[in-house]
C-alpha cells in the first residue's frame, strides 16, 4: 500500500528513517480529504436529484422548509471534524518535534549557503562543495548559515527541507537508511541562477564511510565517484567565473584545511585581504603578495615563508594544473576587500584540529 500510494503521488524513494513516517501523514490527509470531497459530492448529487423541481410541483414552498434541524447530528459532526483535525495536529506535531530534535550520537556537519553551491565542512578540518559525504545507518545533524541570501536545504528522498539565513544558524538532521546518491535541491528562490544550486547527498557504507575519510573519493564505490563528477559538472555550469572556479580548485586541492577565506585565523595564512597585501618573510624582508609571489608559495612554500607560520605546507609542483592556480589567484582577488584579523602563531596543533571548519564563520 505503501508504495502504491507512494507512486500514484509522484513522491521519491523514502530514503532517511523517517521519510516513511513522514509520508505516512500525508497519506492520511490526502485520504480522508479526498474521501470527505468524495461524500459531500455524492450527498450533494443525492440532494440535487432527490430534491429537484418537477412539473407537478405546486408554488407552495417545499415542506422541508418547515423541518427543524438536526442538532445532534450537527453537533456530531462538528465534534468528529475537531477530533480529526486535532488528530492531524498532534501527529504532525510529534514529527516536527522528531525531525528538530537530533541523536545524541549524530554527526555534526557544518553546512554554507551562498549562490549558487552548498559547502560543507566536517569536523576534522576537511570540506567539501556540492558533495555531502555520508554514512549511512546513522545520525547526521547539519548546522547551516547562508553568506548572502535566504536559501532552503531541500533533499526530496529524505523528506527534509530547512530554511538556511544569512546571520543564524539552522539545523535539521536525517539518517540514510541505505547508501547511494541523492539530490540536493534549494527550495527557496535564491537569484537567477537559483535552480542550479544543486549537490548530492552521497551515503555510504559505513566500512566505506572510512574508507573515504582515509583516502578521499580515490578510495570511495564508483557510484560515489559517479555522482561526484555530475555535482562538480553541475556546479561548474552554475558558476562559470573564476573565482567560483577558485574555491572549488581550492576545496580539491585540499586549500582550505589550513587557509581560510574569511579572515579567521587558522595554520596558514587567511587569504582575506592577502592579494597585494605586504607580506612579512621569516627570513627578512618584505614581499608583495601578487600573482609571482603566490605562485611561488605554492609550488615551492619554504622560498618565501611569510613569517609567524610553519613550514608544513607541501609543494604542490606537479601537483596542481596552471588553470587552477589562475583560478585559486582570482579567488584571492575578489576577496582582498575582506578585513581579517592578526596573524596568530601557530599553536603546534593538528591541522584542521581545532579550529572552526572554514565556511562556517558568516
Amino acid at each position: 500500500m505503501n508504495e502504491l500510494l507512494r507512486q500514484l503521488l509522484f513522491l521519491p524513494e523514502q530514503r532517511s528513517s523517517l521519510a516513511r513516517e513522514i509520508d505516512g501523514l500525508h497519506y492520511f490527509v490526502i485520504l480522508v480529504t479526498m474521501g470527505g470531497a468524495a461524500l459531500i459530492t455524492l450527498i450533494g448529487g443525492y440532494f440535487l436529484i432527490r430534491y429537484r423541481r418537477r412539473p407537478q410541483d405546486t408554488p407552495r414552498p417545499h415542506p422541508g422548509a418547515f423541518a427543524r434541524p438536526a442538532l445532534f447530528l450537527e453537533t456530531v459532526s462538528l465534534f468528529a471534524l475537531g477530533f480529526l483535525f486535532l488528530t492531524f495536529w498532534t501527529i504532525g506535531t510529534r514529527q516536527f518535534a522528531d525531525l528538530r530534535t537530533a541523536p545524541d550520537d549524530a554527526l555534526d556537519v557544518y553546512v554554507t549557503g551562498k549562490q549558487w553551491m552548498w559547502k560543507f565542512g566536517y569536523p576534522g578540518g576537511d570540506s567539501e562543495i556540492s558533495v555531502l559525504y555520508v554514512p549511512a545507518h546513522r545520525p547526521v545533524r547539519l548546522i547551516m548559515t547562508s553568506r548572502d541570501v535566504i536559501h532552503s536545504f531541500y533533499v526530496p528522498a529524505f523528506r527534509i527541507k530547512q530554511d538556511v539565513i544569512p546571520g543564524r544558524y539552522t539545523t535539521a538532521w536525517f539518517e540514510a537508511n541505505e547508501p547511494g546518491a541523492y539530490p540536493i535541491l534549494c527550495a527557496e528562490f535564491c537569484g537567477t541562477s537559483h535552480s542550479e544550486m544543486r549537490g548530492q547527498v552521497i551515503a555510504l557504507d559505513p566500512v566505506d564511510y572510512e574508507r573515504w575519510l582515509a583516502g578521499g573519493l580515490a578510495s570511495a564505490p564508483a557510484f560515489a565517484q559517479k555522482a561526484a563528477a555530475e555535482a562538480e559538472n553541475e556546479l561548474a555550469e552554475a558558476e562559470p567565473t573564476m573565482p567560483s572556479r577558485g574555491e572549488l580548485a581550492a576545496a580539491k586541492h585540499g586549500c582550505l584545511r589550513c587557509h581560510t577565506l574569511d579572515g579567521t585565523p587558522h595554520v596558514g595564512p587567511s587569504w582575506a585581504g592577502l592579494y597585494r597585501a605586504v607580506v612579512p618573510l621569516e627570513s627578512g624582508g618584505e614581499r608583495v603578495a601578487d600573482e609571482a609571489y603566490i605562485t611561488e608559495s605554492i609550488m615551492d612554500p619554504l622560498a618565501a615563508l611569510h613569517r609567524g607560520f610553519p613550514p608544513v605546507m607541501p609543494s604542490y609542483l606537479g601537483q596542481i594544473a596552471p588553470p587552477d592556480v589562475a583560478a585559486i589567484i582570482e579567488l584571492m582577488k575578489s576577496i582582498r576587500d575582506v578585513p581579517h584579523g592578526p596573524d596568530v602563531p601557530w599553536d603546534g596543533g593538528v591541522p584542521g584540529s581545532s579550529v572552526t571548519p572554514e565556511g562556517v564563520t558568516p
